[in-house]
This record gives C-alpha cells, structure tokens and sequence, in this order.
C-alpha cells in the first residue's frame, strides 16, 4: 500500500507564490478501444461464447437410395473472465486543509481517472500486442489470435496471419485481403468475410494515408506512366474494398505490425463491461486520512479468429 501524501509530500502548496503546478494538465487522445473492439453488457461473473460446427457440402442422392446424413456439434468454447481494476491514494487530513492551491484533493482525483483510462486502454490493446505470441492470450482452439494453422474443430487449419511478416504496403494490403476473401467456415464452406477497417500504430499513420487516401497507386502521381501510358489506379481506393478506412492506435507497442478487422461484429473481438467505472472517498476514523479510489471490470478478448488478419510487420 502506498504511503499517505502528507504535507511533507507538497510542502510548496502550504505556501503562497507558486505560480503553476506542471505535470498533470496533460490533454488525453480520445478513447480509442472502441476501435479494436465490439462492446457488450454482462450480468455475470464471466461469459462464454460457445462455437457450432456446420454442414457440409451436399452429396449425390443415388436413385433408389437413402441421402446422406450430416451432423453438426459444440465446438471451441472462449471464455471471458472479467477483471476488477482499481488504484487508489490517501492523503491526510492536514494537507487536505491547507493546500493552497488545490493540488492534492481534486487535481488527483483527476489524475486518478487519467490512470485508470489508461488502464483500459493499455489492457485493450495488449490483446492485439500479443496476437502473435504463443504466451498470451489464446483462443478456444489453443492457439493465439494472429496464427498461420487456426485448427478447424471439423478437422484442417486456416491461416489469420501473414506466413512472411511484410512492412506495411499497398501490395502487403492486398494480398490481406484476397486472403480473407478465401477463409472458409469449419466445414469448408465459402464465407462473407470482408476486410473493414485498417488497425496500425502511430508509426505506420503516414504510410496508410498514402495508401488509402489516394485512387492512384503509392508514388504515382496523376500523369504519370507506368504501362504504356495509362495511369495505375488504386484498387482498394476505387472498388471501396476497405469501407472502414484505418484507426491509430497509440497504446499499441510494435512498430510495424499492423492488422485488419473483418465485417464480424457479432462474434469477433468483445469487450465486456460488467460495472463501469466508480469513484469513492472516504475516511479513517482514527487517523483522519481521506482515501481516494476507483474501480472498473471488464474483460476484453477475441471468440472467432476470422475477425482479424494480422501482419507482424518487417
């Protein structure tokens, strides 16, 4: 537990000629996992969202005879266990009476709510931080969310991943994206699963800006040649292919892995909020400390891999 700030801690606000107080003004990026993620409600200690394998392709009816009958099973179970984060800080009662300046009551209530924001959105984006290793957060099929052998529960694997990590590009974002386009369901049946929205870090802002934010291809200027006069367009500009255009994050901490979140909204990448966040003060009665905290729970996690196809970059 840390220890109570007293008057010794801000000897200076017990004293008038103090012009400004620095260090705790800083202006805060607007809330940002809510484009990593789908938020849901709970009323439970956990949740878990259990998958279903399908149907198969049909198969040739011989005259005469019987058709072929399929089944369908419970396949991987995700579970989402819901956290309480909380912090806290206690100061005495005599700094609390003569803080000239206001410097340790609410001023670090507020910086209270700026550690716990930070908190969410940290949390939030080390499940996109750990997509490619094996030592964070699995899924219900054992492996990690980014991973090249997804197991199919009816038997095969498919790949979210690229098999040869490639610096953000045009040509790197397309190959994404026919990749998504071939993902199957579990029984190998062909899938309505679009590319969306483009998730990078704040270093790669620039290059994706290049890339989606021009119908002409990354350094090709209207009237300039590249076949025989005609001008190279931008696919994914043109046809639209990425309605959701790109989303900064700044909590995410590798440099040049970058991911793209498909069009499941249902089953994907959630986040549960089970109590939001919740201030409380209060004092100790023998000695007259006023203690400060917050609490939040939640959980974040991914259910279904096909909302997402990461790139760990080069």
């Amino acid at each position: 537990m840390g220890a109570p700030i007293t008057s010794t801690s801000f000897a200076k606000a017990l004293w008038p000629g103090v012009n400004s107080w620095y260090g705790k003004e800083y202006a805060e990026f607007p809330v940002e996992y809510t484009g990593l993620f789908d938020t849901f409600g709970s009323q439970r200690a956990y949740e878990e969202d259990v998958g279903v394998t399908s149907f198969g392709l049909a198969q040739v009816k011989p005259e005469g005879q019987a058709i072929a009958y399929d089944e369908e099973t419970q396949a991987y179970v995700t579970r989402y266990t819901h956290v309480v984060y909380g912090l806290g800080f206690v100061i005495t009662r005599e700094i609390y009476e003569d803080d000239l300046y206001d410097v340790v009551g609410q001023r670090r209530a507020r910086g209270l709510a700026f550690s716990m924001r930070q908190t969410k959105e940290t949390i939030a984006a080390n499940v996109y931080n750990r997509a490619f290793d094996g030592s964070g957060q699995l899924g219900g099929d054992g492996v990690e969310m980014c991973h090249v052998a997804h197991p199919n529960f009816a038997g095969g694997t498919q790949s979210n991943a690229a098999g040869t990590p490639a610096a953000f590009s045009e040509v790197a974002l397309e190959t994404a994206m026919i990749q998504m386009s071939k993902w199957t369901d579990d029984r190998g049946l062909r899938i309505n699963i679009q590319p969306n929205r483009l998730v990078i870090p704040v270093d790669q802002q620039f290059v994706a800006q290049r890339v989606l934010g021009s119908p002409y291809q990354t350094g090709i200027s209207p009237g300039a040649t590249q076949d025989g006069g005609l001008h190279e367009i931008s696919a994914i500009y043109t046809m639209g292919a990425l309605p959701g255009g790109f989303s900064v994050n700044h909590y995410l901490t590798d440099t040049t892995a970058w991911f793209l979140r498909s069009n499941m909204t249902k089953d994907g990448l959630k986040h549960f909020e089970r109590r939001s966040q919740e201030f409380g003060i209060d004092n100790d009665f023998e000695t007259e400390n006023a203690k400060y905290k917050a609490t939040e729970r939640y959980s974040f996690g991914w259910t279904d891999w096909r909302c997402i196809y990461g790139n760990a970059g080069a």
